[in-house]
């Protein structure tokens, strides 16, 4: 077994995806939103939903056959719901799948769902090692996982490491739901918009955050701020889980979340999403609840706890959040041409549920993740008319 006996520095030339890398005892702590826009934060689900480094890899350029990362992961337990699987991390040589592993050890949250108290133990790092890699230089990317907070501590290799040049290839920044953040993918590359920027040949930053995709200011500042060619934006299905708002708030608040991102990117390809297929809450509003009836088989599902009638009281239900985000593109295409517009359910509608269902309501599961990253990628990148279609020059 070759002798991992280079160590390299962890530091900002060789992560990308993250906005701020965050000093700890340990090591650093990526984070996928900056300092300050953390500081205006105060809800206890976004601030996990940010540290856990969902796009965030780490990439160099080597010869080393063996690579050795240690880790401080925290793991989630949700009393009385099926136990979580440990994170994943995702290998990639020369852009190809050559591995995948998982860290032992670490800290865990426990997490009551009926009161909503949390218990943190503390554990130790973790360590995952790569072998058998080719002897030549290359580029190596080890994604970490996409849904559990990572410390990085030490990564260590048989040959010197030195940061892995510009792509050159185009930035696209994404924000979105826990769907974009890749719950209930099956790894940190297969989560939706991870297929969809491999097949798109841009490198991603992806501010998806589950539970929190709710028109913060200082998301839509973050963006602003962010450099990126290309930008997406998916919103809806976060606002009637949480009940946030009503259609009266919700239409200014998508224009001025809009208005910002458009001060520091005045013309580059801004595509709206609309929220996917989801049963549940088309026609129902929010808030969404737990459903307990089914945790005797192994499955915590989701049900909507609204009223259907509440609509006319202009409570949002995904139906109501599509017309009208439709309605705001159409209006502001008006003087920017660059602002588009996509229908959830054109990469995840009716035939797509009746074939591969939400496996707890709300979620899809990793074969319909990776559907709807092809379909995004058909449609924004792939196709000569599409919003991110590449210029030819």
């Amino acid at each position: 077994m070759p002798s991992t006996s280079h160590t390299a520095p962890i530091t900002a030339d060789l992560v990308r995806g993250a906005l701020d890398l965050e000093p700890t005892a340990n090591g650093i702590l990526p984070h996928r939103l900056p300092a300050r826009a953390r500081a205006r934060n105060t809800d206890g689900q976004l601030a996990m939903a940010e540290s856990q480094p969902s796009g965030v890899r780490l990439v160099f350029r080597t010869r080393a056959t063996a690579v050795e990362l240690d880790t401080l992961p925290t793991k989630r337990v949700y009393i009385g719901a099926p136990p979580r699987p440990d994170g994943q991390y995702d290998l990639l040589v020369d852009g190809r799948p050559a591995g995948r592993a998982t860290a032992t050890g670490g800290n865990t949250l426990t997490i009551d769902m009926s009161t909503g108290a949390v218990e943190h133990t503390t554990g130790p790092a973790g360590t995952l090692r790569f072998t058998g890699l080719p002897e030549r230089d290359k580029t190596v990317e080890i994604w970490l996982p996409h849904n559990e907070t990572t410390e990085l501590v030490a990564l260590r290799t048989d040959a010197p490491v030195e940061p892995a040049p510009a792509s050159g290839r185009r930035t696209w920044l994404h924000h979105g739901s826990s769907i974009s953040h890749g719950s209930d993918a099956a790894s940190p590359t297969t989560t939706w918009p991870a297929l969809a920027a491999a097949r798109g040949g841009v490198e991603l930053v992806n501010l998806g955050f589950g539970g929190s995709a709710l028109l913060d200011p200082f998301v839509a500042r973050t963006m602003r701020d962010t450099p990126a060619d290309l930008i997406s934006v998916k919103l809806g299905i976060n606002l009637v889980n949480a009940d946030l708002m009503r259609l009266r708030a919700f239409t200014p608040a998508v224009h001025g979340f809009l208005d910002t991102v458009r001060e520091g990117h005045p013309t580059a390809p801004l595509l709206v999403v609309s929220p996917i297929l989801c049963p549940i809450h088309e026609d129902t509003p929010g808030p969404t609840a737990y459903d307990f009836s089914r945790l005797g088989e192994g499955r915590l599902l989701f049900t909507a706890a609204g009223d259907p009638g509440e609509r006319a009281e202009g409570k949002l239900t995904l139906g109501v959040i599509r017309d009208e985000l439709k309605r705001i593109v159409t209006q502001r295409a008006a003087d920017d041409p660059n602002v588009h517009y996509l229908d959830g359910r054109d990469l995840y509608g009716e035939a797509d549920h009746a074939e591969l269902p939400l496996p707890d309501r709300l979620h899809p599961d990793a074969a319909a993740h990776r559907r709807i990253g092809e379909r995004f990628a058909a449609h924004a990148f792939a196709a000569e008319d599409g919003p991110f279609a590449q210029a030819e020059e």
